[in-house]
């Protein structure tokens, strides 16, 4: 800090958060660094403003206290923008596969194939079974897609569906579907996804224990198969965390 007190408190109000920012902003860049900083200018400052002392901040606080800050100073947060640090790469996992089985009914887009690879490997959620008329692992833009999770998610083709574990719940649009809101998943199961276009095979649909669909309330019929995936893959994830919980409990 460059600056006496009385040079402080010469500078209009506006200045006077704008070096506040300045200050944070260099706190910031130490904490991501994992560098110690010192408190002590700023809660200088704040004294001579008569705003109260901070006595530690984490990267939530921190990123709070710098958008107010700019907030007073009247600078746009669009061009000066701090946010939480955010996690990059890959890290342990945290549970072993599911005991739930994928079924890609013909489902035509290698890139959607390589979605629904990846959420499976990020969400754990199970096995992935690819039909005949479905891009496999083997194909390059699959891999692509699934940056790496092809190559951990346990991905199996030509399986016959009589070897897959009931009950089979089909994810399609229907009249008849429940929403996904309100289904509860059994521990083992198979969950089957269909063709972009026309949807699960009927010879599948014959064979549905149960059908769900994502509640839709846009002018829009459907999602993309890889994004309604990855809410089922969620809704999933979140009842069997759930079900942990409760366990837990007893």
């Amino acid at each position: 800090m460059t600056f006496t007190r009385r040079k402080f408190l010469q500078l209009p109000l506006l200045a006077r958060h704008r070096k506040c920012a300045e200050l944070l902003r260099q706190f910031y860049d130490l904490l991501a660094k994992g560098e110690a900083y010192d408190l002590e200018p700023y809660n200088t400052i704040l004294s001579w403003m008569n705003l109260s002392h901070c006595q530690a901040f984490d990267h939530k606080t921190l990123s709070d206290r710098y958008h107010w800050h700019l907030e007073e100073a009247n600078l746009s947060l669009k061009e000066h923008n701090l946010l939480p640090m955010i996690r990059t790469g890959d890290r342990i996992a945290k549970c072993p596969f599911a005991d739930i089985a994928i079924y890609l009914d013909r489902v035509r887009s290698a890139y959607n194939v390589g979605s629904i690879i990846r959420t499976t490997e990020a969400l754990r959620i199970g096995q992935i079974h690819c039909s005949e008329k479905t891009p496999f692992i083997d194909q390059e833009k699959v891999q692509r897609t699934a940056m790496g999770a092809a190559e951990i998610v346990p991905c199996f083709q030509h399986t016959p569906l009589t070897s897959l574990p009931r009950p089979f719940i089909v994810m399609d649009t229907s009249d008849d579907a429940i929403p996904l809101s309100e289904f509860l998943f059994p521990q083992t199961f198979t969950l089957i996804l269909g063709n972009e276009e026309y949807g699960v095979s009927s010879s599948l649909l014959s064979e549905a224990d149960h059908l769900i669909e994502v509640p839709m309330f846009g002018v829009k019929n459907s999602l993309n198969v890889a994004c309604a995936f990855a809410i089922a893959a969620s809704e999933i994830r979140r009842q069997r965390m759930a079900g942990e919980d409760s366990h837990a409990l007893l």
